[in-house]
């Protein structure tokens, strides 16, 4: 197991071929995919053929940056994934962070933890100036999470989906919030949003 980082609770490693069955029962619960693609069922062939080679790439061309693979450490059980690299059109210091997590871990603070020993490592070790995050308008829970870790909002923009992905509340558009290195470090001198639990 290569493990990237590992919290109080959680372990962040690399997938591997053999987390196809993990990750499509994650894609195939509507209520996770409910403001990503309206809640469709997963495609098992689309995961193995294209998102899991995808994730292992990353590995080799972009060292720090990738998809990884959220742990609870005191079960082991699968809780998800977060991602922390740049979108094609960014440059390479600005990365995009975002996770996706099971209803069980829901409500448990994984999603800010996950998130804030990501933020700690990119902006101390993996030299980033400028991190990223979107969500839709709507999503509530996922606009708390970036608050508390102290990032801003930015703007709020639309984009085009294929009608049957439509994610209920997409007219009301998606949002993008930023943090950048000074103010990561001015909010870390304060303990305002210290990573819990970091190792």
């Amino acid at each position: 197991m290569h493990v990237f980082l590992e919290t109080e609770r959680l372990i962040l490693r690399r997938f591997t071929e053999n987390d196809a069955d993990a990750l499509f029962e994650l894609y195939d619960d509507p209520a996770v995919m409910k403001y990503l693609n309206g809640g469709q069922p997963a495609d098992r062939t689309e995961i193995v053929t294209l998102d899991l080679p995808a994730f292992l790439g990353y590995y080799e061309r972009f060292p720090g940056y990738g998809f990884w693979a959220a742990i609870e450490k005191s079960t082991g059980d699968f809780l998800g994934w977060f991602h922390f690299r740049p979108r094609p059109q960014d440059p390479p210091d600005e990365p995009e962070l975002g996770y996706r997590l099971h209803r069980k871990a829901w409500g448990k603070g994984y999603g800010t933890e996950g998130s804030a020993a990501l933020l700690a490592k990119g902006f101390t070790e993996l030299g980033v100036r400028r991190v990223s995050a979107f969500t839709m308008t709507v999503n509530k829970a996922s606009r708390r999470v970036m608050e508390k870790l102290g990032m801003r909002f930015i703007r709020t923009y639309f984009e085009e989906f294929p009608e049957h992905e439509r994610a209920p509340g997409s007219e009301h558009g998606e949002v993008e919030y930023g943090i950048t290195r000074e103010e990561w470090l001015a909010s870390a001198a304060s303990g305002a949003h210290e990573p819990p639990g970091q190792r």
